[in-house]
């Protein structure tokens, strides 16, 4: 009973506060948006326990690219997906559209005190000392590592179709590419093999598995409300808040935290001792090495980076990768097509007596890199990030917005404090920057020869919000676009995919990024079974 009380005197509490804010500050009322019939959850529900993309796109197309949606306790949020207004929160504000504090929360559960949980200062900092790491010619040195271990997961589906006796198989996609990105990471950034891909019982595969469904699938209306509730409480409180959905990833991060603290012990030695690696791990203990105070990390932080390269290199890239192969698995036209190309290229290389391909040869085939782009654009891995204004702003417009009470604006107020979804999956979307075909999965769309985007540059590739943009975007961008140009490659040249019954079923489904799933099998986890057939010379 007195829990009970409790929480009627803090929703008390949050309805006054609210009440105040609204009527003592900036207001967006005005901004055309859902209308919502819940004052409790506002229409947090439909966002947030839908498909990917399912109201993004319903809200886009009624009402544009700016949207007022209500959050819980009446409180207004904005969606947003307008170029130009993109382009002022990423770029030319700065670090004064803040993460909101209970989505860093998370991100420090996930990957600890990184570069990923950083804001401000802090961020500057952490991406000064990692960007020696991932700049181009460390990200090209990489392209034989992928491309080893795009190789390996060749020969293995290979092993198994002899084994069986046939040309044919049906294998989880994701379940199998995971692993070999999690090899190929554990490569490049910090030279130690996991082994993911002849043991799927290692520790680190392990104790991943299924973590994200567990932890952010089937979200309910009390998780909506907790989460609601927790943006009140202190930033310093927050990841202490007891949450069993939170239980597996606290569980990862202490499996993850143990290999990182091992990884750094042995590279600490390793550069003491002389030895020379180009892995981004030793370059950032190199730099910790230094007498510069300005290029180091303390301890929390170096471990951080570790567990940020392992989950959010290797789960964002292979879900990317996966969602590629279910598109062309839609598109054999397009799979013959891109083989054709692939095939061309390695004739090329042969003849100047080379074996395999360098992130040149990938970067001249137009095709591939259009398949790519279109991928990343049409399903992006990470679909909305979350922001929050530091101080009373005004943001400007690529367009004109009517407001409810019938007034056109260019510019828009906001007040501070407001929450804002940046919706990465509606901006590329986004019919007046990539066409009025934006809805349709379109390789060719990066090969016309005038411009498919239009309007504010925002993104650092192909104008997409994919990998972010300005401070925030990615660091590994380009570290990510070669792994899948390498993989791509290999598999496109050694196999057919097509569509299982059960690939018909999937879902889009919303677990912190955005993985497929199967309808009514969610308790699986991540998965995409696809049939898999030795490729035909004769296409």
């Amino acid at each position: 009973m007195a829990l009970v009380s409790a929480l009627l005197v803090v929703v008390a509490l949050l309805i006054v506060r609210t009440l105040y804010r609204r009527l003592t500050s900036i207001s967006i009322a005005h901004i055309p948006g859902p209308k919502s019939n819940s004052f409790l959850y506002g229409d947090l529900c439909e966002l947030l326990q839908n498909q990917v993309g399912e109201v993004e796109f319903k809200w886009q197309e009624l009402y544009g690219d700016v949207i007022r949606f209500r959050g819980a306790f009446g409180e207004d949020r904005l969606m947003i997906s307008d170029p130009k207004a993109l382009q002022y929160i990423y770029q030319t504000t700065g670090y004064h559209f803040q993460k909101q504090p209970e989505k860093r929360a998370i991100s420090e559960i996930i990957a600890g005190r990184g570069i990923i949980w950083a804001d401000g200062e802090d961020h500057r900092r952490h991406r000064r000392i990692l960007l020696p790491g991932f700049g181009a010619p460390e990200s090209r040195a990489f392209a034989p590592i992928f491309s080893s271990y795009a190789s390996k997961v060749v020969e293995k589906w290979r092993d198994t179709l002899a084994t069986q006796g046939e040309d044919s198989a049906v294998f989880d996609i994701p379940t199998w590419i995971s692993r070999a990105m999690l090899d190929s990471i554990g490569v490049a950034a910090f030279d130690y093999h996991f082994g993911s891909l002849d043991d799927s019982n290692n520790a680190v595969t392990r104790v991943w598995k299924g973590v994200l469904t567990e932890t952010f699938g089937s979200i309910t209306k009390r998780d909506i409300f907790v989460q609601s509730v927790l943006q009140y409480v202190p930033f310093t409180l927050l990841s202490y808040i007891p949450n069993p959905k939170m239980n597996h990833l606290r569980r990862a991060g202490r499996v993850l935290t143990d290999v990182a603290k091992s990884l750094i012990e042995e590279k600490t030695e390793a550069v003491n001792q002389g030895k020379k690696s180009r892995d981004i791990m030793s370059i950032l203990v190199k730099a910790n090495l230094s007498e510069d105070k300005m290029s180091q990390l303390n301890e929390e932080e170096m471990l951080a980076q570790m567990r940020t390269l392992l989950l959010a290199g290797h789960e964002t890239t292979s879900n990317s990768l996966t969602w590629t192969l279910l598109e062309l698995a839609k598109r054999p036209e397009m799979q013959i097509r891109l083989r054709h190309e692939i095939e061309a290229k390695k004739r090329d290389v042969h003849a100047r007596g080379d074996v395999e391909f360098t992130t040149t040869d990938y970067d001249s085939m137009p095709y591939l890199n259009a398949i790519l782009k279109e991928s990343l654009r049409y399903n992006p891995p990470t679909y909305n990030t979350f922001r929050q204004a530091s101080r009373d702003d005004i943001i400007p417009l690529s367009k004109p917005i009517t407001t409810t009470t019938g007034e056109v604006i260019t510019k828009l107020p906001v007040p501070k404090g407001l929450r804002i979804v940046t919706s990465i999956l509606a901006y590329n979307r986004n019919e007046d920057v990539f066409g009025s075909d934006a809805h349709v999965f379109n390789p060719d769309r990066w090969l016309r020869k005038d411009s498919i985007t239009k309007g504010a540059a925002v993104g650092v590739y192909g104008n997409m919000l994919t990998f972010a943009a300005g401070i925030r975007s990615c660091i590994g961008w380009r570290f990510a676009v070669i792994e899948l140009q390498a993989f791509l490659v290999e598999l496109i040249s050694n196999f057919e995919f097509s569509l299982t019954p059960e690939a018909h079923k999937l879902r889009r489904e919303a677990c912190f990024v955005m993985i497929p799933t199967i309808e009514g099998q969610l308790e699986k986890g991540c998965q995409l079974p696809l049939k898999v057939t030795l490729a035909s010379r004769s296409d």
